[in-house]
């Protein structure tokens, strides 16, 4: 398999600059995702498949863990990570944003890192640009939850001319099909600005399955090309597609202040 390359500095330095709340118990869930294990999510899967036990005894959706209690996956003990480590990688066509290896085109093999990641979110395969991978199973709802409303940019190429009725459409919501509630929705409002012709940027503060590419369908419209270019503050700016680098400390530091913010609100 093909990997991703290396641009920027050998390693990373910005470890402790993300702030995650200090408790005398933790959900379980949370837990096991510190760990850099996997994301909060796919912990509640293993919780579900009573995969997971705490001090021997299997454990339930909701669980705490305390201090000196342990707790085990499939078998393999669970430790918190007290370093994480964040990447941003320009994924290719044609990678799948899974960390199931059994998937001949994961991200994971992909990016060939020496430690498991896993991506924060996911670019469909047959969409390129800006993904986080991350061990830091904490931070994901952090930058992915809709209600905080932390912005992601794309550059989208379509089949025909633009016009102004299609933009106007476009920034004010489409009604399209969602696949996890299985019912029709209205898209957020959006920020959308024309490039040329055919080609415009669009600002998402959501993520729906394939949110653009429908929405360009049911406007008649066919995505050509998509790419993304911003996560929040983080951008993909000159990098070229199969590279990666570490997020530096200062996009880290406006990361983490926006997080926060968020939090507060």
């Amino acid at each position: 398999m093909r990997h991703a390359h290396q641009v920027g500095e050998k390693e990373s330095t910005t470890t402790s600059i993300i702030e995650h709340e200090k408790k005398e118990s933790i959900r379980l869930n949370k837990y096991i995702s510190s760990s850099g294990h996997c994301s909060r999510r796919e912990a509640d899967r293993f919780i579900e498949d009573g995969k997971v036990m705490i001090d021997g005894v299997i454990a339930e959706v909701g669980s705490k863990v305390f201090d000196n209690q342990e707790v085990f996956v499939n078998g393999n003990k669970i430790i918190p990570k007290q370093d994480f480590v964040y990447i941003v990688l320009n994924k290719p066509t044609g990678i799948t944003c899974t960390t199931d290896q059994a998937d001949q085109d994961n991200i994971v093999d992909y990016l060939n890192y020496k430690e498991p990641l896993f991506p924060i979110g996911r670019l469909d395969k047959d969409t390129s640009g800006l993904i986080l991978m991350t061990n830091d199973g904490d931070i994901v709802n952090k930058i992915l939850r809709s209600t905080y409303k932390h912005e992601k940019e794309y550059i989208v190429s379509i089949n025909a001319n633009i016009t102004p009725a299609f933009i106007e459409r476009m920034q004010s919501g489409v009604k399209i099909y969602n696949a996890v509630t299985k019912k029709y929705q209205m898209t957020k409002p959006c920020k959308v600005k024309k490039i040329n012709s055919r080609t415009f940027s669009l600002i998402l503060t959501e993520g729906l399955n394939r949110q653009i590419r429908r929405m360009c369908t049911v406007l008649g419209f066919r995505v050509v090309k998509l790419k993304r270019i911003r996560v929040m503050n983080i951008e993909l700016k000159e990098m070229e597609v199969g590279t990666w680098r570490y997020v530096t400390k200062e996009e880290l530091q406006i990361l983490n202040k926006s997080i926060q913010k968020s939090k507060v609100k």
